[in-house]
């Protein structure tokens, strides 16, 4: 066994003992009982990190605009949000609400969008057949298109689309360009969506026989006479 009697001692610039490498690799952190402290075996509650479940919907922020109401002691101020959710399949909603800041309105518009959620059809990887919905001045055309067209579309129908299954659609905005009319008018598009096997088409008549008509007899100069 080594003695450390006979090291050489090292002095730090401040004057205090330096520890040699033997000893500090033999010391051990304490608490204030005296205990040894262990940092790998230190499992707070507090700290162990539970599993993060994914999320079902994904969420987007497509607008958030600052409001004002005027009252009796001057003007009120509050936010209000348009938030769009989906489960990038068949599943959509879309939320508005007013909150003091724009954290609260977010969760607000959040909450309602859960709350109004739709369920539509799909061919595939586009709608089922072409589209135009109204709502007041928003006038939205949404045209099923080929695999490989991808989403051609603006600003608030392509976060929307974004959100669900549909990878290939043809949109155009033809009325009003307020954000929160063209949402619902998206969502009401979707809404409106019929599968194939349910469409109504023009069945064909059955074809009416015709009555066999004799022919009419042709007189001859002969019998006229």
């Amino acid at each position: 066994m080594a003695d450390n009697t006979n090291q050489p001692k090292v002095i730090n610039k401040s004057g205090t003992l330096k520890m040699t490498d033997e000893t500090a690799a033999t010391r051990k952190s304490r608490d204030i009982g005296g205990r040894p402290f262990d940092r790998r075996n230190n499992r707070r509650r507090d700290r162990v990190k539970a599993d993060v479940a994914p999320k079902e919907y994904d969420e987007v922020t497509i607008n958030i605009d600052r409001v004002s109401r005027t009252v009796a002691g001057g003007r009120r101020m509050r936010f209000k949000a348009l938030v769009a959710i989906g489960n990038h399949k068949n599943k959509v909603g879309v939320g508005v609400a007013k909150g003091n800041d724009v954290t609260s309105a977010v969760q607000k518009a959040t909450s309602k969008a859960k709350k109004n959620m739709i369920e539509f059809n799909m061919d595939r990887e586009t709608i089922c057949h072409e589209v135009e919905t109204k709502v007041t001045g928003a006038d939205v055309l949404m045209k099923p298109a080929a695999p490989g067209t991808g989403i051609i579309a603006g600003g608030v129908v392509r976060s929307i689309i974004g959100l669900t299954g549909v990878k290939n659609l043809i949109s155009k905005s033809l009325g009003s360009t307020n954000k929160v009319n063209i949402a619902y008018a998206v969502v009401e598009g979707l809404r409106a969506q019929v599968p194939r096997k349910e469409w109504e088409t023009t069945k064909a008549k059955p074809a009416k026989a015709k009555e066999a008509k004799a022919p009419a007899k042709k007189t001859t100069k002969k019998e006229t006479k």
